[in-house]
Parts: C-alpha cells; structure tokens; sequence
C-alpha cells in the first residue's frame, strides 16, 4: 500500500465529516472514493494532502505518519492534489501555470530571482522543460502559449493535471475531474488517468459519474455521511445493499 488512514476522523463544531475511516491507497492503481453529496468525500481529501488537520486518526504515507504535516510538506513527499473548481492564472499563459509546479522542487530564493543568478537560470529552465513535458503528456502543447484564460473547460481540466504532474508526484489525487465537460471528454480524462498509471504514478479520485467509476477503477470506497460503507472491486460495490440504499433510498432489496 502506498498510503493507509487509521480512523481518520475530522470534527467541525458537532458535525462529524469523516468518521473513523480505515482505508488503504494501492500504489500502482486507480483507486476511488465515492458517494452521495455531503458524503465527506471532499474533507477526507483535504485530510490525506494536509489542507486540514484531523481531529483523530491517523495518515501514513510510505511508513511515515504525515498526519500533521502541512500542504508543502506532503507535496515534496510526493503527493499531488488538483481541485473540483480548476482556478489557473488566467492572464498568463498555459506553460507559465505549469512552470510554476515544478518550482516545488526548487531552491532558489528571492535573491537569486532578483540578482538572476545561475542556480535561478537553471532552475528556471529545468521547471520549462518539466512543464513542456507534462504538456505534452497531457496533449496540450497545441494551446501552451494560449492564455489560461481563453482555453476550454476540458483543456483547463488537463492543465491542472499537468500542473499537478509537473510536481513530480508519486501519488495524485484529482477531485471531481470531470465535473462539467461532456461524454466524450470524460472519456479522454479518464485515458488519460490510465496513462497515468502506466507511468508508475498512483491515481485516486473523488468522483459522481458512475459509469466511469465503475469501468475505470481497480478499487473504490464508499462514504456515506462521513463513515465508510463499503470497499471493494466495482462489481463487489455495484452489488453491495449498503450502497443501494444510499444512493437510491428505501429497501436496499428492492
């Protein structure tokens, strides 16, 4: 496994989102998380990469607690995160939003970017050809001198893959990243995490449209007002009682 919570649990006030949740990410696979809206889908994303602290619980990643690591931490250990709204620099062009992803690996300072010093010049040119080729990865070096903003909402989908993929992680955790492009779109998103996976980088993916889940993911979790229901391969979950009744209400046997 590459990444296990021990009942991770997070409390806002008297509402409880994530509720002991045990769950494992295999490394090598698309691995999914699912369920009804308000389910905690989100939150425990927001635990696994440290944009929240958990109440309880525990986060390990590689053998390693990171549970209260912050953000940056957690990214320069590997972990990439994109999310559900896909906000770039919308003025700036599709290869300056990627370049600044790979600046996670980086050491140059202020002072090297204001006295253009050597380790500044090779840094910069090392995150330009990280992002040239995540672009192309990605399928986007058509549009890379394009402003963000005049892109298509697919496009914009795939420039924060790559900009996710520009920080050279071995885990990247997509957040709904197909909310709000078509079929036919979907399909070549979801291509594209199966290329993902071919280059050694895990997936692991909130998502709603099901019939993609379903084909795509080697192993989904169900939540469920913030606990787990359920866990397993698609046919396993697709025939679970649990996850009927939570999705379509009433006698689970109907």
């Amino acid at each position: 496994m590459l990444i296990e919570t021990k009942k991770l649990t997070k409390r806002f006030g008297g509402n409880v989102a994530v509720n002991e949740v045990d769950f494992t990410i295999e490394e090598g696979k698309i691995n999914a998380i699912i369920g009804p809206n308000g389910a905690g889908k989100s939150t425990f994303f927001n635990l696994l990469s440290g944009s929240y602290t958990p109440s309880a619980g525990q986060v390990i990643y590689k053998g390693k607690d990171i549970t209260k690591l912050s953000p940056d931490r957690i990214a320069k250990l590997g972990v990439a995160r994109t999310f559900q709204t896909t906000n770039l620099f919308e003025q700036s062009t599709v290869l300056d939003n990627v370049i600044v992803g790979h600046r996670l690996r980086t050491k140059s300072n202020l002072w090297d970017a204001v006295l253009r010093t050597k380790r500044f010049a090779k840094e910069e040119k090392k995150c330009r050809e990280k992002a040239m080729e995540v672009l192309d990865f990605v399928d986007l070096t058509h549009v890379m001198n394009q402003q963000a903003g005049s892109i298509t909402q697919e496009e914009k989908k795939r420039v924060a893959f790559a900009l996710a993929l520009a920080t050279d992680p071995e885990v990247v955790f997509l957040d709904e990243p197909t909310a709000g492009i078509n079929p036919g779109e979907t399909e070549g998103l979801a291509d594209l995490m199966e290329k993902m996976v071919k280059r050694k980088i895990t997936v692991c993916l909130i998502e709603h449209k099901m019939k993609m889940i379903m084909k795509l993911a080697d192993k989904i979790m169900v939540l469920n007002y913030g606990e787990k229901i359920a866990e397993g391969t698609s046919e396993q979950i697709m025939n679970d009682p649990a996850v009927i009744e939570a999705y379509l209400g009433g006698d689970a046997s109907a």
